[in-house]
């Protein structure tokens, strides 16, 4: 994006930026993929749900608290917060655990009404998360 879609260093909402930027993949997805991995271990697995479930759960609070009434994640455009974000808000969305969160659940639907993200599903094709 050339500089686009983040904030440059000194700004006053780069270090939200770089926080929803990292915590994408290194703290919310932990427990989607866990879900995932200990589900196919079929009854082996069943016993680490429970507590992988509170994860998300957890996770899930802790990012509808910071998107709040907000429109993105940082300031009042997208940035590449948001675009590590969705992935983590469709991965929760293939269970139904959006249908609790509404600020969540409607951010989700706003960023697949953009044209931006109807543009990136022409050029690189549908995909469907689950398994």
């Amino acid at each position: 994006g050339n500089g686009k879609f983040g904030p440059t260093p000194g700004d006053a909402t780069y270090e939200a930026y770089n926080e929803w930027m990292h915590y994408a993949e290194g703290s919310a997805m932990v427990p989607f993929l866990l879900a995932l991995y200990t589900r196919r271990l079929g009854d082996a697995g069943a016993p680490l749900q429970p507590r992988i479930m509170g994860e998300i759960g957890n996770h899930l609070t802790y990012i509808a608290k910071g998107l709040g009434a907000n429109e993105y994640f940082v300031g009042d455009d997208i940035t590449g917060a948001d675009f590590q974000m969705i992935f983590v808000l469709e991965a929760a969305n293939v269970s139904g655990a959006l249908e609790q969160i509404p600020n969540l659940k409607t951010y989700l639907e706003r960023i697949h009404a953009r044209d931006g993200y109807k543009r990136a599903l022409e050029r690189g094709g549908p995909y469907q998360l689950g398994g």
